[in-house]
């Protein structure tokens, strides 16, 4: 074998070779993790590709860790650059699922105009952010709402939300109670789906009302100003257009 085959012939060994290295530091990291914080749900560990920092996630929270171990960063990373809060970022497309994913048939389905585009949103009918989100929304068309009553902040939301549930026409009295304060006329003794909506958004970490997903499974907590809305609307059938999916 000449020089130039036998140095062609390292360099491909060495390349080959590299994500092999890269897992095997990973996955010592990995051990380090869980044997110096045993009490940490530890779910995976990557190079963040910021300052030889390894990012580590678990439970749904994100840190960071050198290549020892020997500290931890609780924080967000922000791209000097671009100004992305890479974590932030990170954080979402964790929390995300698949769309069709979500219990759909324990929602109160609405919709306006055609309703191509849809959302989920989880929602507590005493929550003032959400009756304020709930205002803006009723101006936006071509919108299929799927409401999850998500009865966190007290007894009066679980009666409330059954309530709304054992209507005859339960998108219009969720309407009526978020936008008009006009509270069902019924004791809430049928049949309802909220356990099942409350062990699912516990099992997500689902904390706070309103929570959002969008169609490509982008989970944003919070209410949001309408022009980002509409945005991230576009985003979102856009991620699907590129996914190939309709």
């Amino acid at each position: 074998m000449n020089l130039f085959a036998s140095l062609a012939a390292a360099v491909i060994a060495f390349v080959l070779a590299l994500p092999v290295a890269a897992q095997q530091d990973v996955d010592r990291i990995k051990a380090d993790v869980r044997k110096k914080f045993p009490e940490a749900r530890i779910d995976g560990v990557r190079n963040s590709g910021y300052g030889g920092l390894y990012e580590v996630t678990g439970g749904g929270e994100i840190f960071y860790t050198d290549e020892g171990v020997t500290f931890l960063v609780l924080g967000a990373i922000v791209d000097a650059k671009t100004r992305e809060n890479v974590t932030e970022a990170r954080q979402r497309k964790l929390s995300a699922v698949t769309f069709d994913s979500l219990p759909l048939d324990s929602a109160v389905k609405i919709v306006r105009g055609k309703g191509t585009r849809r959302i989920a949103i989880f929602e507590d009918p005493n929550c003032g952010y959400c009756k304020r989100f709930e205002r803006e929304l009723a101006k936006v068309d071509d919108l299929t709402m799927y409401v999850f009553l998500y009865p966190i902040l007290s007894p009066d939301s679980t009666k409330k939300s059954k309530a709304v549930w054992c209507s005859p026409d339960r998108p219009k009295a969720w309407l009526d109670m978020m936008l008009k304060d006009v509270i069902p006329e019924n004791e809430g003794k049928c049949d309802t789906p909220i356990d099942k909506v409350l062990a699912w958004g516990k099992d997500k970490r689902i904390t706070g009302t309103p929570t959002i997903f969008f169609e490509d499974g982008e989970r944003v907590p919070g209410a949001m100003p309408m022009a980002t809305f509409e945005k991230r609307l576009a985003d979102a059938k856009a991620a699907i257009a590129a996914n190939g999916r309709k």
